[in-house]
């Protein structure tokens, strides 16, 4: 039975909204207590298959060393998003096709997940961030200024190459500079910027071996938003992963992500054709010339219950002259919607809430004490329907006496015409990248 909307907005003093994100960040703390219990962090990868760990994961370097900094976790996930999205904003209507070298979030304090890779002969390992809206890697060198402690050393591996001016990838790279040894770049994004260096070695993914691997070698970094070791590119660009490894994984990867409240943090990057589900609901993945590296979907509408919302058409259609649409993204958090149509999926939530009484902490507006009564909600792409979870669009707190839908609209500070479907939203789904046959691919998966 559908009821009446009767809401109102809470004011929170200070001292009220420190408790209530205090409550909310006691859930990570659990769950990394819990984590810590039995982490799989010595497991091996296998075949083509990589493990995908949360960046708080017990087995990552870069989870906080102090528990109390997670008091306000959710709300720096907010704020970091909206970095991301004024990112894929200027990717979306770029004039100019440049390859991305980087995103613009800070990778230890916004959560993203993380793969190993083997870098050189030997074989150096470092924890990179797998990002499917940006396309060449890119790592910190030895005798960088400004990088982590971790870095990969070129002298110490015999297969390592500096690329030349004259080499065809120079011409792909933001900015580049030449001088007597390398083709150098400059790249300036939130409160960093980079200079680094073309070369090229051996990158090892599980048990897979990829000679004269294109990368970044960086060698110098100011601020503080640069992942501590690099960026492993996923997107369709030329010296992203599918590019350069065309032959051995056929522009074929799939991931599952795991919860933030898994026990053990770990989902998998399957890369290949080879052991990717059969059974799979598939939608078409679109194409917009001017930045051929974002994953675009047709997202034709949205169910909150079984009635689908009154969205304007403009707020989901697709406009490669303009960059409206809505991509698929690992690196963002929490779903952002254009204005528009944030604005009529949340009155419709709140509408099917009925009396009950909405809160707001942060970025998120719908906030709810429970016991409520919640529903569904499904997007609507173009040959699919997916159905999500309740862990897919909300954030509980760990006594479960607070529960916030886990969307929100751009940011007021990024014009944005992107809907972006993220990672929250993702996880525990198989999501397959099928760029030979230009379709997208999401079933059911527990991978936590």
């Amino acid at each position: 039975m559908l009821n009446d909307l009767s809401t109102s907005a809470i004011s929170h003093s200070p001292t009220t909204m420190k408790a209530v994100v205090s409550v909310l960040a006691l859930l990570l703390i659990v769950t990394l207590t819990q984590a810590g219990s039995s982490p799989k962090c010595s497991t091996q990868d296998h075949g083509s298959t990589l493990q995908v760990f949360h960046v708080y994961s017990p087995c990552s370097p870069f989870r906080p060393s102090k528990p109390e900094s997670w008091e306000e976790t959710i709300l720096h996930m907010q704020v970091e998003d909206q970095a991301r999205l004024q990112y894929l904003s200027s990717l979306a209507v770029a004039k100019k096709s440049v390859v991305p070298i980087a995103s613009g979030r800070q990778i230890v304090q916004s959560p993203t997940y993380i793969v190993r890779a083997r870098i050189g002969t030997p074989a150096q390992t470092l924890l990179m961030a797998m990002d499917t809206s940006n396309d060449a890697a890119w790592i910190p060198c030895a005798g960088c200024e400004g990088c982590s402690s971790t870095v990969f050393t070129p002298v110490r591996s015999t297969s390592f190459k500096p690329l030349g001016c004259g080499a065809p990838q120079c011409k792909q790279v933001p900015n580049p500079t030449c001088d007597v040894s390398a083709c150098g770049f400059n790249l300036t994004y939130g409160s960093s910027s980079v200079a680094a260096d073309l070369a090229q070695d051996t990158f090892t993914l599980a048990n897979d071996a990829v000679p004269a691997y294109t990368f970044g070698c960086i060698k110098k970094v100011t601020g503080s938003s640069v992942p501590p070791q690099g960026l492993l590119g996923l997107g369709r660009g030329p010296l992203s992963l599918l590019s350069q490894t065309q032959n051995l994984y056929q522009s074929t990867f799939s991931y599952c992500l795991p919860s933030f409240k898994a026990v053990n943090f770990s989902g998998s990057l399957r890369l290949g054709p080879i052991g990717q589900p059969i059974r799979i609901k598939y939608t078409p993945l679109l194409k917009n010339p001017r930045r051929s590296s974002l994953y675009y979907v047709n997202l034709q509408g949205i169910k909150v219950g079984r009635g689908t919302v009154n969205i304007p058409p403009t707020a989901l259609s697709f406009n490669p002259a303009t960059g409206a649409g809505t991509v698929i993204d690992s690196g963002t958090v929490f779903t952002r919607l254009v204005t528009p149509a944030y604005n009529a999926v949340r009155d419709e939530f709140r509408r099917r809430m009925g009396k009950a009484t909405v809160t707001s902490l942060g970025g998120f507006d719908t906030c709810y004490t429970v016991p409520i009564t919640v529903p569904t909600i499904t997007f609507m792409f173009a040959g699919m329907n997916v159905t999500l979870p309740q862990d897919n669009f909300l954030i509980r707190s760990s006594t479960g006496s607070l529960s916030c839908l886990a969307m929100a609209p751009a940011p007021d500070n990024v014009n944005s015409v992107l809907n972006v479907i993220a990672n929250l939203q993702q996880q525990n789904h198989r999501v397959l990248f099928d760029v030979p046959n230009s379709r997208l691919g999401v079933a059911r998966e527990t991978c936590s």
